[in-house]
């Protein structure tokens, strides 16, 4: 079976390309997207439609509520079992989508954590209450490591105070015993190249499509439905239309406050796209649209 990764920032038009070459290539999409995991975030994510969910089999995609626990651990065992299915299913496979840190992962792979039991979970779940005291512990014991964790930083804090209580080795130690082991070797990765620009005019485009469409709707019913705790509901998007809801800002205000921090974002994946890949494919999306790799006509 083939596999490829289609990358590039938000609004460069990697969806569209991908449902196009997997009609051609009969292939299946995984979208790399932290936001299209989630159930009911729709516009916000700019997820595909139903209609061209239906035109591709895409996997990744309204998997869980927006209250529950993703980690790129559980991206890997996606993937995993996704390649299971094109292999059942003689299908290849496009990984496409903008949170290119998974991809990075399957590719330089991560080290593997020791067993938690329960009876260590709730052990460190107490010792949370305290997280600050919790940091210092772990400074102590590991200062390599603990230096670049901010003391408010609670999931990175819980992570390596489970793999002590797990261990009984310093996170450095565990992860030096442990290396990590690519999940994918020799990926092809292309990567849509988009002038700042331009982008910026897309993403203002989009922004305004999605307030056309709903937005503020969608995130009153997430705020409603799972309250502003959980992680998915600090995303952008979603942050400006609470702050908007708050009386803060005005529409106009939130709507250029969205396509800001959208642009930012999008500048973040550009930088990270270009320097975390090796032997990298990057060309403008005109030119991936003709390439006759695809077998496109």
């Amino acid at each position: 079976m083939t596999q490829l990764a289609l990358i590039g920032p938000t609004a460069s038009g990697k969806s569209d390309l991908a449902t196009k070459i997997a009609k051609k290539i009969d292939a299946y999409i995984l979208s790399i997207d932290s936001l299209s995991i989630y159930k009911e975030i729709d516009i916000v994510s700019a997820k595909p439609s139903k209609a061209e969910l239906r035109e591709v089999k895409h996997f990744g995609i309204d998997l869980l509520n927006p209250d529950e626990y993703f980690s790129v651990d559980i991206f890997i065992n996606l993937y995993k079992d996704v390649i299971s299915t094109c292999k059942k299913n003689k299908k290849n496979l496009i990984i496409v989508g903008g949170t290119s840190f998974y991809l990075k992962s399957l590719v330089s792979g991560l080290s593997e954590i020791p067993k938690i039991t329960k009876e260590i979970s709730l052990h460190v779940e107490k010792k949370l209450k305290d997280l600050h005291g919790c940091w210092e512990i772990l400074y102590n014991l590991d200062k390599e490591y603990v230096k670049n964790i901010s003391p408010s930083d609670r999931y990175r804090i819980e992570k390596a105070l489970l793999i002590y209580e797990a261990s009984g080795l310093p996170p450095s130690e565990w992860f030096r015993l442990n290396p990590p082991k690519p999940t994918i070797e020799n990926l092809p990765i292309y990567n849509i190249e988009v002038e700042r620009e331009v982008l910026k005019e897309r993403i203002k485009k989009r922004t305004l499509k999605m307030v056309e469409s709903g937005l503020i709707d969608e995130v009153c019913r997430l705020e409603q439905r799972y309250t502003r705790l959980p992680h998915s509901m600090n995303s952008i998007g979603i942050v400006e239309v609470l702050e908007y809801l708050d009386g803060k800002v005005t529409l106009e205000q939130m709507i250029g406050n969205i396509s800001t921090h959208t642009a930012q974002l999008a500048k973040r994946q550009q930088t990270f796209n270009r320097t975390q890949f090796e032997n990298i494919i990057s060309a403008p999306l005109e030119e991936f649209s003709n390439k006759q790799i695809w077998g496109i006509s």
